[in-house]
């Protein structure tokens, strides 16, 4: 199943068509897209038992963000060999960096992105999960239980700010507005033949800076839920940042940065794509 945030109404994907399932289910789902998942288990039966047909033709550039107001949003930072190598540090081991992405950051798919003034703005293609049920102590061979589903996202970071003072300011300088796009939709993962084992790419005006698969990650999706469940339970609609593969403009030689007027294009395998234009 996939569904999405369409015009802030929560919505079902089937094929080219939205059905709105505030008005499918009788009211008995709310609207909100977030407040789907703190019922997800419920919401998954009605839709098994329910047909759904109908629905309106949309446009990608009516869709929000699959979970637009977690409670908690994490963000994995080193979480493939080669992306650790070329940023320079060595490969995390037990447990990899953990910050955060503010939620205002967050928004759909199709999105115009103003560049910090005096940045030096890169791109970051990543699967994201949401949770689905809640997650404390979880083991990996239960986690994928707790998972709602998938989507793609972008973990755009403005480096300047990110290397400033004696620590890296690693998640405010990852949280402008408009810095944490996702979706299209969120997949839900028995829709994958193999979830653990996605392609990631990522193209600048059309030329190739990244491509990974997700077997690649350092910590699976699962050893990450189990990691972080065994720290602090994770909440229904909670959004999780899972790290980027090599390819980054911090990491050319030379450094590569986003200008005005480019075109960032993200894509996970079986999910889709996400469109960014930047402006100064």
């Amino acid at each position: 199943m996939r569904i999405a945030n369409l015009s802030g109404r929560l919505a079902v994907i089937a094929e080219d068509r939205a059905i709105d399932v505030h008005a499918a289910s009788g009211g008995l789902f709310s609207a909100d897209p977030q407040a789907v998942y703190s019922r997800w288990a419920e919401f998954r039966a009605w839709a098994a038992r329910t047909v759904l047909t109908g629905g309106t033709p949309f446009a990608a550039d009516d869709l929000g963000a699959p979970a637009p107001a977690p409670r908690q949003l994490f963000a994995i930072g080193l979480n493939y060999r080669d992306h650790a190598a070329e940023a320079g540090f060595t490969t995390p081991e037990g447990m990899p960096p953990v910050f955060t992405k503010y939620a205002t950051a967050l928004t759909g798919p199709v999105t115009e992105v103003a560049l910090p003034p005096g940045g030096h703005t890169d791109w970051e293609v990543e699967l994201v999960v949401v949770v689905g049920r809640e997650a404390h102590h979880v083991s990996e061979a239960d986690a994928w239980s707790h998972v709602a589903g998938l989507t793609a996202g972008q973990d755009i970071s403005e480096r300047v700010l990110q290397m400033q003072g004696p620590a890296p300011q690693f998640s405010l300088a990852k949280s402008y507005p408009g810095f944490a796009p996702t979706g299209p939709w969120l997949v839900t993962p028995d829709e994958f033949d193999d979830p653990d084992d996605l392609e990631l790419t990522c193209s600048v005006n059309g030329e190739e800076v990244q491509r990974g698969r997700t077997r690649q990650l350092i910590f699976s999706v699962p050893a990450l839920i189990a990691k972080l469940s065994g720290i602090l339970p994770l909440l229904p609609g909670d959004v999780l940042f899972t790290g980027t593969p090599a390819g980054v403009g911090f990491g050319r030689t030379p450094q590569r940065r986003l200008a005005p007027g480019d075109e960032l294009v993200s894509s996970v395998s079986g999910i889709g794509e996400l469109r960014q234009r930047f402006i100064g």
